[in-house]
């Protein structure tokens, strides 16, 4: 229920104050809603380089916070705004917690109306907004069941694969050797992505399969180049040869299965290898998260050794070099924030920081272990006491094996919305994984990805 306070009721020194944490959905519906989109509000990249070094809520939402506090707790119902004042102390960040407190200094009586201090102060005991209301009291008495608000949910992602494809456009389509593409998932992948501008696809498989499923599919051909191959072995390791006499930038898995063309990739006689172990990266973006992010390892590496985390942090961080983040917060994933050592996933993450402290991991900000909320969420991270650079911002979560790995990642697609994009890193081209359940998007973002890696490794070969 929410009810009331009369004017009659209402004596000088009477309060209220309600609570409320500070999200980045906050955020971006107070601009949606009041249209300022002022970068220091909505652009993380702009904000980091501001006097406030990161994003802050818009002023008025604390002012929101007052008028929420006057209109349900007291008075409560039935007040009318006359006037407010306020000063703005202190900015407020994602994940500060506001007490926002109403407390009444003046009373007139025969016109029913009080002056009430106003005051927000956070979570450290800080004033960030103070100032005074002015409002005509109700004199009737309101009860009422308290609404029910719709949900609203945020879309914050719906043109990510457009902006990729604008960006990696201008950099030229690449020649990729797509690895048996003989279903209609495959096949139609390479040609989806050739006509998006985005790769030259050499067709390494057996060509009488290939044009039974274009038959069948009313897929076209011609132009296309094709390495005519027996069977899926014998095109995984086709592939693989002309990717390591140079003839292609970049491998794409077709309807063979994963292991098969790694195999042939691992192996030094192949030429590809490099002193990194081979890595897979989902590059994902979400409504609830104001960032795309990468998640790390998901569909290569079992159970990973310590050296072998190190190698796939390694591979992620470049991945996030490439997409432009030029410093990424890396969050080394565990079930608990606190090293435990009857839990070898907090030990892994403790000794991976440490070595971004000697320097054997570099060009990234190492924290761990992080539970995941921890890591996406300032509020969560706040609540449980954690002062972290990587905390509620990570740019790169790093499971613990890859059966957590994938099962996070498709948890993200299937029921939290994620566009994705999947690569493989630490050989000396990259390779494309898509699986028969990827939409076309997803395929073609995957693609994008490729190109925009081996455009990089054109300047800086790993």
């Amino acid at each position: 229920m929410i009810r009331n306070k009369v004017f009659d009721e209402i004596a000088v020194g009477d309060s209220a104050t309600i609570e409320r944490t500070l999200s980045v959905e906050d955020i971006q519906l107070f601009a949606i809603l009041s249209g300022d989109v002022n970068p220091q509000h909505v652009d993380p990249e702009f904000a980091a380089s501001s006097r406030f070094h990161g994003v802050i809520a818009h002023g008025m939402w604390g002012a929101a916070l007052i008028s929420a506090v006057l209109g349900t707790r007291l008075p409560g119902p039935g007040t009318i705004y006359l006037s407010q004042t306020l000063r703005f102390l202190r900015p407020v960040r994602v994940g500060d917690t506001l007490a926002i407190g109403v407390t009444v200094t003046d009373r007139d009586p025969a016109r029913k109306r009080l002056k009430l201090a106003c005051r927000c102060v956070n979570q450290d005991g800080t004033d960030v907004i103070e100032g005074e209301a002015e409002v005509v009291a109700p004199t009737e008495r309101v009860e009422r069941p308290r609404a029910t608000l719709p949900e609203v949910r945020l879309d914050v992602g719906g043109d990510g694969l457009q902006r990729l494809l604008a960006h990696v456009r201008p950099l030229g389509a690449i020649r990729v050797a797509v690895a048996h593409p003989c279903d209609a998932a495959s096949l139609s992948a390479a040609l989806d992505a050739r006509a998006a501008g985005l790769i030259e696809p050499v067709l390494v498989a057996p060509r009488a399969k290939l044009e039974a499923v274009a038959a069948q599919e009313g897929l076209d051909l011609s132009g296309l180049e094709i390495e005519d191959v027996p069977h899926s072995h014998a095109a995984a390791a086709r592939a693989v040869e002309l990717a390591g006499l140079g003839r292609v930038e970049a491998l794409m898995k077709g309807s063979l299965h994963t292991d098969e063309l790694l195999h042939a990739v691992v192996p030094a006689a192949a030429g590809l290898r490099t002193k990194r172990r081979l890595s897979h990266c989902f590059l994902m973006q979400t409504p609830a998260y104001p960032r795309p992010f990468i998640v790390t390892d998901a569909a290569v590496n079992i159970a990973p050794t310590l050296d072998e985390k190190a190698d796939i942090v390694r591979n992620a961080i470049e991945l996030a070099h490439v997409i432009g983040v030029a410093r990424p917060r890396v969050a080394i994933l565990a079930a608990v924030e606190t090293v435990s050592p009857s839990m070898p996933a907090t030990l892994d993450a403790a000794a991976l920081c440490k070595m971004a402290d000697r320097g054997q991991i570099a060009g990234a900000v190492l924290d761990g272990p992080l539970a995941f909320d921890n890591a996406v969420s300032a509020a969560a991270a706040r609540i449980k006491g954690i002062e972290s650079p990587v905390a509620g911002q990570a740019d790169i979560l790093v499971v613990p094996d890859l059966e957590s790995g994938n099962i996070l990642a498709k948890q993200l697609e299937y029921m939290g919305h994620a566009a994705s994009a999947g690569i493989v890193l630490g050989a000396r081209l990259p390779i494309i994984l898509t699986s028969r359940a990827d939409s076309r998007e997803a395929r073609i973002a995957s693609c994008a990805l490729a190109v925009m890696v081996a455009h990089s490794y054109r300047t800086s070969p790993p």
